[in-house]
């Protein structure tokens, strides 16, 4: 639930009333005659409420450096005209490009930190974001109570206006639910008002017989505001869909970093068969750990008419899925069943249509030697306590033999990529607090570069010799089951308290895990709310520029054919909410690993203080360290100067264009030149 900021009436309208008067101080006559520059930074004015810390991590998620005021601490700095601006080489600059507030003024009635921001806003043209206020004339709203409403907002339909989607949100689709996830918990409180004189409605939904403003700007005074009237945090939906806008509408379009929306999903054991989940015996038969489960051994695997399926599917979604294959393991398979494969022959026949990545050849665990004589298993230790690994060599086959197949089938593979069982051979808590020692000389020997890891472990890149880790999200669909039925009694089992059948798992672990009220319906549970559910979960990480790729399992293409319900309920409703101008980025494994390596470098250089960025007039200047590249957003038509003459700059994005770019050939600093 979204806690409410303070709404301070009184403080508002007398506010309202003293920026009418506010006078333009001296600089503005030097700033005319004088271009001024306009640095690259967004100041944060922060009183701890969720809406600030919402649009802090849109900007810090998306690379745009900004400075944060705490306004609860007692050392912060006074905002006046000093903070604000200054002179360099001669000319005025105004520190921030953008400043966002926790509503249209937080300082109080009559502060002289207010009156300095609206000059300073006045004389550079500075844009304000009011991240949550209540409808009132002083933001140029009507108050509620003519035609206007407060309260409770979960589940309304709200719409981009027309002006919206001309101006800071055409990236969208048009329309923006308020999330209703739970009909007990209250997720969203807000105003909407009609608009007055100078306000113009971005968002908008169903007042009564009309409609009124949930988000608009607000220009008074040689000011524009983007007036924003719910609360909310910054995983919500609502939210997520106009983040971007926000920040476009703030910046006037021209800032640092940028933004996509990412999906890719591997399929991992492609050639090899999955356990399966036991009903009778709550656990996997197969599994060291699954006592009673000898003899009741049973497996799933794709057929043909799987593969096919999969391959018609990627063609109706407009989506090519990642296969991450075990040669071996198929191999042994097919020798057990007569030499014969129609599943594997149809999947090679269509090699083309999906992206390959090696998985290992047979899906050993690479790490070390596993004693599964006790549960948890340990790591085996040989006569002197040193623990035993799988050598170099043994891990190096498992990569090449897979390779090696593949090659001679005809399918093509990146071999910088890997994706080991089970991410085996990293580290694995508690049993094997370091990485396999020997992991990282096999993954050189065969030209390794890019190794998957588990987010929900290691959510961080990091560095596995001269190879990086790339994280990947497990997908709460589950890899030892084929129907739905046993995905929903797996999920019950372990989400259910021992009083109704679980294993009490999230009772022991509250901090992680929510009991479920009731158990689920095991015929219908998985499409009524498994699927809803990790669909939700999905398209969160979808709409917040983050690039891990999700991971599954064959099993969950074969059988009930699990997976498809809950990506094309991630689909559908993702190309419902958004233009075609903001398709869904669907990647290889290598391109988000080195998207994750340019972000922490940028990081880095935010943090270190060792970016320079402003824009004068049209010209825009970026210098950054040597060897890191800068994330730039900037409007169409926007050209990058070269040695000699200029190209477009970028590419074409939700409306904009954006790159990751460096100085050119004997440049020393990125140079734009806006429309």
């Amino acid at each position: 639930m979204v806690n409410k900021n303070r709404m301070n009436r009184v403080a508002a309208a007398m506010a309202a009333a003293t920026l009418m008067s506010v006078a333009v101080p001296a600089a503005s006559a030097e700033a005319a005659a004088v271009t001024p520059r306009i640095d690259l930074r967004v100041l944060v004015v922060d009183d701890g409420g969720s809406s600030v810390e919402a649009i802090t991590a849109e900007l810090r998620d998306t690379g745009v450096p900004y400075t944060r005021v705490d306004l609860g601490s007692s050392s912060r700095p006074v905002i006046n005209a000093a903070y604000l601006s200054d002179t360099v080489d001669g000319r005025p600059r105004a520190k921030f490009q953008g400043v966002v507030l926790p509503n249209e003024n937080p300082f109080g009635a009559g502060s002289a930190e207010m009156t300095a921001l609206a000059a300073y806003e006045t004389t550079y043209g500075i844009r304000q974001v009011d991240a949550y206020t209540w409808s009132h004339p002083g933001v140029g709203l009507e108050y509620t109570d003519n035609g206007g409403y407060s309260g409770t907002l979960d589940g309304t339909q709200a719409a981009v206006t027309a002006a919206g989607k001309t101006g800071p949100f055409g990236y969208l689709g048009g329309q923006v639910t308020f999330e209703d996830n739970s009909p007990l918990v209250p997720e969203s409180y807000g105003f909407m008002g009609k608009p007055r004189t100078g306000y113009t409605s971005y968002l908008d939904a169903p007042v009564g017989s009309g409609r009124a403003s949930l988000v608009g700007e607000y220009a008074h005074d040689g000011r524009s505001e983007l007036v924003v009237t719910f609360g909310y945090n910054q995983y919500q939906q609502q939210f997520r869909l106009l983040a971007r806008g926000i920040v476009e509408w703030l910046t006037q379009g021209v800032h640092l970093g940028q933004e996509r929306n990412y999906f890719a999903v591997h399929v991992d054991d492609v050639f090899a068969p999955d356990a399966r989940w036991s009903k009778e015996l709550n656990c996997t038969p197969g599994d060291y750990a699954c006592a009673g489960g000898e003899g009741q051994e049973s497996t799933i695997r794709m057929t043909a008419a799987d593969a096919q399926y999969a391959a018609q599917w990627q063609t109706s979604k407009n989506f090519k899925l990642d296969m991450l294959f075990n040669a071996g393991a198929g191999e042994e398979w097919k020798a057990e069943h007569g030499g014969v494969d129609a599943m594997t022959a149809q999947l090679v026949a269509d090699r083309a249509k999906y992206r390959w990545m090696n998985h290992t050849y047979t899906h050993p665990f690479l790490g070390c030697v596993q004693d599964t004589t006790t549960s948890p298993w340990t790591c085996k230790k040989n006569a002197q306590g040193v623990i035993q690994y799988m050598s170099r060599a043994e891990i190096s086959a498992q990569i090449r033999d897979n390779n090696n197949w593949a090659a001679a089938k005809g399918i093509t593979t990146d071999r910088t990529e890997l994706v080991t069982g089970e991410h085996s051979g990293l580290k694995t808590a508690p049993q094997q607090p370091v990485d396999n020692p020997n992991l990282a000389g096999a993954l050189a020997d065969n030209g390794v570069k890019w190794a998957g890891s588990d987010n929900s472990r290691e959510p961080a890149q990091r560095a596995v010799g001269a190879a990086l880790t790339v994280p990947r999200h497990p997908m709460n669909v589950y890899y030892n089951t084929g129907t739905n039925a046993e995905m929903a009694d797996e999920y019950n089992w372990i989400y259910t308290s021992r009083a109704d059948g679980g294993s009490g798992a999230c009772e022991d672990n509250p901090a992680t895990s929510t009991c479920l009220p009731a158990p689920l319906d095991v015929n219908t549970g998985y499409t009524s709310y498994i699927v809803p559910q990790e669909a939700r979960t999905a398209l969160r990480h979808v709409l917040a520029n983050d690039p891990r790729p999700h991971y599954v399992h064959q099993s969950n293409l074969a059988e009930d054919r699990t997976l498809y319900p809950v990506l094309n309920q991630v689909l559908d409703t993702y190309r419902t909410l958004y233009a075609p101008s903001a398709p869904i980025v669907n990647q290889t494994m290598k391109d988000t690993g080195v998207e994750l390596t340019r972000r922490a470098a940028w990081d880095k250089a935010i943090a270190n203080n060792q970016v320079t960025a402003y824009r004068i007039g049209k010209d825009v200047t970026v210098k950054a360290p040597s060897g890191v590249a800068a994330p730039i957003t900037a409007p169409n038509g926007t050209k990058k100067q070269l040695l000699l003459g200029t190209a477009d700059f970028g590419t074409a994005y939700a409306g904009t264009r954006s790159a990751w770019t460096g100085p050119e050939l004997l440049q020393s600093a990125v140079t734009l030149k806006l429309l």
